[in-house]
């Protein structure tokens, strides 16, 4: 993570997407690209609670299984790093394989700005939806009536 730009700001928007879904009971789905090479996922991303992939390819889609483990009716949320290269191939993926897919911009990473913003574009020309940490908290409450309500503003503050 200290190569990605603005990476603290990613780990940190992905822990609050992470914490807000435990909080509404919103299936979660971990990836670990090659991590006897890179290294596993940093310590504030909770992979050891949930359904974890060990990939190699860099689009989680080819490996044995994974797209059982994403219904076909769901709406994915996707974040990460590389933007540019796992999150882009497996968005292209779900997408290819019917999924509806979401891609969280401040909560993926690369270490160059450059490639971020290419990968989001070329991500939204293929049909994923492009959205923010706090479009998809709201989203997923609905309504100020949500008994969960409270909880999770306070982690978008």
């Amino acid at each position: 993570m200290p190569a990605i730009h603005e990476g603290e700001i990613t780990v940190r928007n992905a822990s609050r997407l992470i914490q807000i879904a435990r909080l509404l009971d919103v299936p979660r789905l971990f990836t670990e690209q090659n991590a006897k090479g890179l290294g596993v996922t940093v310590s504030e991303i909770p992979v050891e609670q949930y359904p974890l992939v060990h990939k190699q390819s860099f689009n989680a889609c080819r490996e044995d299984g994974f797209l059982d483990l994403v219904p076909s009716d769901a709406e994915v949320i996707v974040l990460g790093c590389e933007a540019h290269v796992c999150v882009q191939q497996t968005v292209l993926g779900l997408l290819a394989a019917s999924r509806r897919t979401f891609v969280a911009r401040d909560a993926i990473g690369s270490r160059t700005p450059e490639n971020k913003e290419a990968a989001l574009r070329r991500m939204a020309r293929h049909g994923a939806e492009i959205v923010t940490t706090e479009m998809v908290a709201f989203e997923w409450l609905q309504t100020a009536e949500h008994p969960m309500f409270r909880q999770v503003v306070a982690l978008i503050k």
